[in-house]
């Protein structure tokens, strides 16, 4: 078992995904973003001071521990924009980052890391910030389309590009424990069941200039906090690997329960035949907060709410929950 530190609390903004919704109710550990938006003394509400929804994933995890925080920024959204304009409509201060954490290496997730890191340095006058990710995450990618056709992906910034930027990179295949022992960065995730299929048509370019198929990402990693009185709370960027095999890796892998799941659970297009068995084998852990989001997809999140009711509480731009 991994010796995670246990945080007294912890906060998560989200900063960048694919939905913006801020009518529906929510529980109590969740803030939307118009109450944020009040609660940080906006005199009026209009499209200037809103966030911009995206494809992609970015949050802001928080955590305390005897009155000290630690800040890990997980994945930055696809777009430097759109990470710039919701960072400044959310009032986010980025001197607070300690660490930045990508997942794995698709676009989407890591496509603003470039000026997030000049955000960055520009808040704390140059300060070198430590990024983790796995070594394949820089590979050249594509999805080979029902008709045989190629159609790459924007390559993610490259270990020189992010030391140029002030990002110290810190490449591994393994575990690892960082910021204070708070935060959990998985290894490899192991890939155990039968229903979770990866990333069909994924293909990679091979060292003899071809493309190779490369449906795992084997690259993808995800977070866990552990939170006291609660348990663990997963960060799941994207499963790739199955939020099964990632809550299955988080069980065996952090002692304690595990209390909750937030990210993108890809259970859309072709991944929605996965949505019946991914909800039942949910079942046996019990999760009390289950935050969807970004590659979901509507259908997957229906049959959640169907299946855990109050404990699902969708991820969207602008949300902060706390725990």
């Amino acid at each position: 078992m991994t010796a995670l530190a246990t945080a007294d609390r912890v906060e998560v903004l989200i900063l960048v995904d694919n939905l913006t919704d801020n009518l529906s109710s929510a529980p109590a550990y969740v803030e939307n973003e118009f109450s944020r938006l009040w609660r940080r003394g906006a005199k009026r509400l209009g499209g200037s001071c809103l966030c911009c929804a995206a494809h992609g994933l970015a949050c802001a995890i928080t955590a305390w521990r005897g009155g000290v925080s630690r800040t890990l920024l997980f994945d930055t959204g696809p777009d430097a924009a759109v990470f710039e304009r919701n960072v400044d409509r959310l009032g986010f201060d980025l001197a607070t980052v300690d660490a930045i954490a990508l997942s794995h290496g698709h676009w989407d997730h890591c496509g603003a890391l470039p000026r997030a890191l000049e955000m960055i340095a520009l808040a704390t006058g140059g300060k070198r910030l430590p990024v983790y990710l796995h070594p394949d995450a820089h590979v050249t990618r594509a999805l080979r389309g029902p008709d045989g056709a190629i159609r790459p992906f924007a390559d993610i910034p490259s270990a020189d590009e992010i030391d140029g930027l002030g990002g110290t990179v810190v490449h591994a295949r393994h575990a690892q424990l960082v910021l204070d022992d708070l935060f959990h960065l998985s290894g490899e995730i192991p890939r155990v069941t039968p229903f979770e299929q990866g990333m069909p048509g994924q293909v990679r370019l091979a060292p003899d200039g071809g493309w190779e198929p490369d449906p795992l990402v084997v690259d993808e990693r995800y977070v866990a906090v552990r939170v006291k009185d609660k348990g663990t709370i997963v960060f799941t960027a994207c499963s790739h690997a199955g939020v099964v095999n990632v809550l299955n890796d988080a069980r065996a892998t952090l002692a304690g329960p595990l209390h909750g799941v937030l990210g993108g659970f890809h259970l859309a297009g072709a991944n929605e035949i996965a949505i019946a068995p991914t909800v039942e084998a949910m079942r046996p852990f019990a999760l009390a907060s289950i935050a969807a989001g970004h590659c979901t997809g509507w259908r997957a999140i229906g049959a959640l709410a169907a299946a855990f009711g109050e404990a699902v509480a969708p991820s969207s731009v602008g949300k902060t929950y706390r725990y």
